[in-house]
C-alpha cells in the first residue's frame, strides 16, 4: 500500500523522537526569528497534516524541513512536486513568444543524462542520438561541476522571433560565450562565419549580427528575415551579453508560432 504524505511526515518526526508538542515549540522559535506566524505549527494543524491529508503551506513546509533536518525539495516530493521534472514540464507547458535567457536550474538535486553510448556510435556520421544512448542515469548536479564552464549562458529564441530566420529558426536554443562580449569586425566569407551575438535591449533580448560605430550599435537581421535592421545607443540601450557559439535548432517553428512569416512561407 502506498504511503501518503501524512504518514511520511509522521515517520520523519518519530525517527527523530519528537512529539507533536516538540515540533510546535520548535516552530515557535522559527516564527519568532522570522517575525512571521505563518511559520508556526500548532499541534492541531500538525495532526491534520499527519492524519487528514491536509497539505502544509509553503511556510509551514519550510519549518518542517528545518525541524526534521531534511531537504526542502524532499518534503515537496512527498506531495508529488518533483523538481527533477521541471525541465520536462517547462518544455510542454508554453513556448514564450519573446527571446530570453534561461534561468539556472542549478538548485535541482539531480538530472537524467546519457551515461553510456552504444559502442557503434561514430562521431563522423549523422545519427539519431536517442538510439545511440545505451543507458540513462540520474546524476547529482554536484557531480556535473567538472563539466560546467561558467563563462557560458544559454538563450531561447522566441517562437515569434524571426530576426535571424532562416539561419536560426524560432524555438532554437543557443549557447552564449560571455567572455566574447566584444563585437568582432572583419570580412566574412559566408553568413556562417560571421559571429552572431546575444543582445539585451530595453525591449528584451535578440540574437543577431551587429556592428558598433562610436556610440551606435546596429542590430543586423538576416537578409531573408522580415525583421528590419535596428539601431540603438551603445551601451546605454543595448548590451552585448556574448557571442553565440552553439545552436540547438528547432525546425518545427510553425507549431509554436502564433504569427505566420508573411511574404515568405504562407
Amino acid at each position: 500500500m502506498a504511503v501518503g504524505g501524512g504518514d511520511r511526515l509522521r515517520a520523519l518526526r518519530e525517527s527523530l523522537g519528537l512529539t507533536l508538542r516538540d515540533v510546535e515549540l520548535a516552530s515557535v522559535k522559527i516564527a519568532e526569528r522570522r517575525s512571521d506566524n505563518e511559520f508556526l505549527l500548532a499541534i492541531s494543524r500538525l495532526s491534520d497534516f499527519e492524519t487528514k491529508g491536509i497539505v502544509p503551506t509553503i511556510h509551514k513546509l519550510y519549518s518542517l524541513a528545518a525541524i526534521y533536518r531534511v531537504d526542502f525539495l524532499e518534503l515537496l516530493s512527498i506531495y508529488k512536486v518533483e523538481f527533477s521534472e521541471i525541465d520536462r514540464d517547462t518544455s510542454v507547458s508554453v513556448s514564450p513568444r519573446k527571446t530570453h535567457t534561461l534561468a539556472s536550474l542549478d538548485q535541482l538535486p539531480s538530472v537524467r543524462v546519457p551515461v553510456q553510448l552504444d559502442p557503434s556510435f561514430d562521431i563522423r556520421k549523422t545519427t539519431n542520438i536517442g538510439r545511440m544512448i545505451a543507458k540513462w542515469g540520474v546524476v547529482p548536479f554536484a557531480f556535473l561541476d567538472q563539466f560546467a564552464d561558467h563563462k557560458y549562458t544559454y538563450g531561447y529564441i522566441g517562437a515569434d522571433d524571426f530576426t535571424m530566420y532562416p539561419l536560426v529558426m524560432p524555438g532554437s536554443f543557443v549557447q552564449i560565450d560571455e567572455s566574447k562580449d566584444k563585437v568582432a569586425e572583419g570580412m566574412w566569407r559566408s553568413e556562417y562565419e560571421r559571429p552572431m551575438y546575444f543582445i539585451e535591449t530595453r525591449e528584451g533580448f535578440t540574437c543577431c549580427w551587429c556592428t558598433i560605430r562610436g556610440t551606435v550599435i546596429t542590430l543586423q537581421s538576416h537578409p531573408l528575415s522580415p525583421v528590419p535592421v535596428r539601431t540603438a545607443k551603445y551601451p546605454q540601450e543595448a548590451e552585448v551579453l556574448g557571442q553565440v557559439v552553439g545552436i540547438a535548432m528547432h525546425f518545427d517553428w510553425r507549431a509554436d508560432s502564433s504569427q505566420p512569416l508573411k511574404g515568405h512561407l504562407e
